[in-house]
């Protein structure tokens, strides 16, 4: 049996550090894309925080959220979105559900998102927090994200959370996509690197290295070794 979260009030001054953090992302961490900020104004962020720890939610840092996971520091979680450059109508798939604050943001560029988390004490959290935003839960799954989710493919777009190690790997779960975000490389600090890999043709892809990251490892049959 979960505990039930009960999400903190969204308040008039939480609402100015989210404006506040959307100015410094804009100015400050190079996010252009007007869409990704509305997206990150728009999501409570606070509400995928324990009460304790509140104040942290609008600081750029990334934070431990229990399990060995952390919810992903705005400025990369802005990033991310921006190379996936999302459409609305799309179908994304986020591998590595985590708080939820990904998907969340996900959900205000396009409707059709899924989810899945390999974590079932995780997975819960982010639902009853998804849910008591009002948004659509039913995209959440909970199992072996190194494994895609074919069932549900093909997707517009990819965007995996954890660091899968190799970027063969990565590329393994979804035979139909259009992009992929994903980091690889050792969890070492400093020996990963954020890709973006475009698929062109049948058997045509582009990657794009985009610098040095650093995520937790991606748990499953296909991740991390």
């Amino acid at each position: 049996m979960f505990p039930v979260i009960q999400p903190l009030p969204d308040s008039y001054r939480q609402r100015g550090q989210r404006r506040a953090l959307v100015t410094l992302l804009r100015q400050q961490r190079g996010i252009r894309d007007e869409r990704v900020l509305a997206a990150i104004g728009a999501v409570p962020r606070h509400l995928f925080f324990e009460p304790a720890f509140e104040a942290h939610a609008y600081q750029d840092k990334a934070f431990p959220i229990g399990e060995g996971q952390t919810i992903s520091q705005p400025s990369t979680v802005a990033y991310q979105t921006q190379l996936l450059n999302v459409q609305a109508g799309q179908r994304i798939l986020e591998i590595g559900t985590g708080s939820g604050y990904q998907f969340a943001v996900l959900c205000q560029l396009t409707a059709n998102v899924q989810s899945i988390e390999f974590n079932a004490v995780l997975y819960e959290r982010g639902r009853q927090r998804l849910a008591f935003l009002g948004l659509p839960t039913a995209g959440l799954h909970l199992g072996d994200g190194s494994l895609g989710l074919p069932a549900l493919a093909p997707f517009d777009g990819i965007l995996v959370t954890a660091g899968p190690g190799a970027a063969a790997r990565a590329t393994a779960p979804a035979t139909h996509w259009g992009r992929l975000v994903v980091p690889v490389g050792s969890h070492d600090p400093g020996q990963q690197q954020l890709l973006r890999i475009t698929r062109e043709g049948p058997e045509a892809f582009v990657r794009e290295e985009l610098g040095d990251c650093r995520f937790v490892p991606l748990r499953g049959a296909a991740g991390w070794q």
